[in-house]
């Protein structure tokens, strides 16, 4: 109990670039919210792909519809400097889920995945679901430089858009993303090794953002 006071206790003040800051004990809460959002993305992308290869893929649209969830959570408590890159992340999770409710009704749940075998130009409409996934693994190595998060930014989209363009068989789809998910769950595991602070960031720079954009507000 002590341990996980003393977690959610208030930094320290911390010197940023445009001032001093703390790192209250809401930031870690949803720092801490963030990083279990990823790992349970992580598990229901394992376990999806798992469940593929065993018992077939009539119940993997289960998986694929937790792992939207926590990415959707995910999303909410990810800090990223660049407001419109977050924002396009979150458009891109949107639409992909969106293409996921047509294929789900278009195809059937159970056969959702049977649809995108028959036409992989279907893919397109979940692809901004993986599209959100990547640009949060490109977040990660940016900031983090883990090995695992650029492998996740780079074989997502060979093998999205290898099986796409029919480029890329069944098989070779199926590996890559078998890898992509267990890279995802070794870097969810990962992040809670880290302190609250290096997800948290530069909090003088989100603010210093937040009164530029208020600033260019007032003139318009």
């Amino acid at each position: 109990m002590k341990q996980a006071d003393s977690y959610f206790q208030s930094s320290n003040s911390i010197k940023g670039v445009y001032g001093d800051f703390i790192v209250t004990s809401n930031d870690k809460k949803e720092v801490l919210f963030y990083r279990l959002s990823i790992l349970f993305c992580g598990l229901f992308f394992s376990i999806g792909i798992a469940q593929w290869f065993t018992n077939g893929s009539d119940q993997t649209w289960i998986c694929l519809l937790g792992m939207s969830i926590s990415m959707g959570l995910s999303l909410k408590w990810i800090h990223i400097y660049l407001r419109p890159l977050h924002q396009t992340l979150i458009i891109f999770w949107i639409l992909g889920c969106i293409g996921f409710l047509i294929l789900s009704y278009h195809f059937g749940v159970t056969n959702l995945i049977y649809g995108l075998r028959e036409d992989p130009k279907s893919i397109l409409l979940i692809g901004p679901l993986f599209a959100s996934l990547t640009g949060i693994g490109f977040k990660e190595f940016f900031c983090f430089r883990r090995i695992e998060a650029i492998g996740i930014t780079i074989f997502i989209p060979i093998a999205l858009i290898g099986y796409l363009t029919e480029l890329a068989n069944e098989s070779f789809t199926l590996a890559l993303l078998m890898v992509s998910s267990l890279l995802l769950l070794i870097m969810g595991i990962r992040k809670f090794n880290l302190p609250a602070e290096a997800d948290i960031g530069d909090k003088s720079v989100f603010d210093f953002l937040e009164s530029q954009r208020k600033l260019e507000a007032s003139d318009r």
